[in-house]
């Protein structure tokens, strides 16, 4: 892939939206597969120690940027990226996309409940054609190959996985031979919490300004208080670092 930037240690593709959209539909229609992944401000931090993380996310055939905080650190570090794509986004994008085109998602993440309760809402919205199959994303990691497996015979053009950070970047890196029948895949994080209900997303005001992170925090502050707070103090010591390097 051309139009790529790289900014701390991340290499990130350089492309908008609709861009993306019509690699991916380009890459299903041709049998390719894309071997997708987005990154914020929290995983970068993650990749400058986590070496394995560096190298799942890295060789990834297109990389977007998930968070405001990553395109504002790339105009900063004048490498200006065009736009945020927000991971979400891009999945509920793509679920319209297959929708049109008679492409079919594998759903493979979170409870048992709420990724049920993602196949139930889109099954509604468009039809139970779009769905390919679905797992819940508790499993050990001797079931990794035959969860692979499973996805890869379901007939999916597509797969989501919403499993945190790093499981699911090396989940898809280190089975991807095994997933080659997907022409899609792509960790969507906790978009299946959002999608089922479960988690609110923050006004679209708040997105914009990058504050999204800020009302994640305030629904669960015990549990995402040093994910943010700190994540986000150790990442902008990283740009003044690279930017006065």
């Amino acid at each position: 892939m051309t139009n790529r930037i790289n900014i701390l240690n991340t290499t990130i593709d350089n492309y908008s939206m609709q861009e993306t959209l019509a690699i991916i539909d380009e890459s299903i229609s041709k049998d390719k597969q894309i071997h997708h992944v987005v990154v914020n401000a929290g995983k970068i931090v993650a990749m400058q120690k986590d070496l394995q993380l560096r190298k799942s996310v890295n060789e990834s055939d297109v990389i977007n940027a998930d968070g405001q905080a990553v395109v504002w650190a790339s105009k900063i570090l004048s490498k200006p990226l065009k736009e945020r794509v927000a991971g979400i986004d891009l999945m509920v994008n793509l679920v319209e996309l297959a929708h049109q085109k008679n492409y079919k998602i594998f759903f493979f993440g979170a409870k048992e409940e709420v990724v049920k309760k993602v196949v139930d809402r889109y099954s509604k919205e468009y039809s139970s054609n779009l769905i390919a199959g679905y797992r819940n994303g508790y499993f050990k990691k001797e079931e990794e190959q035959n969860i692979a497996k499973q996805i890869s015979e379901s007939g999916a053009n597509i797969l989501f996985v919403a499993i945190s950070s790093p499981t699911k970047e090396n989940f898809l890196y280190e089975n991807k031979a095994l997933l080659s029948k997907v022409n899609f895949v792509m960790g969507v994080g906790g978009s299946f919490d959002v999608v089922a209900g479960k988690v609110k997303r923050a006004p679209l005001w708040m997105q914009k300004n990058g504050l999204e992170w800020f009302y994640r925090f305030a629904q669960e502050p015990k549990r995402m208080w040093k994910r943010y707070l700190v994540g986000n103090y150790k990442f902008l010591m990283l740009v003044l670092k690279e930017k006065l390097a």
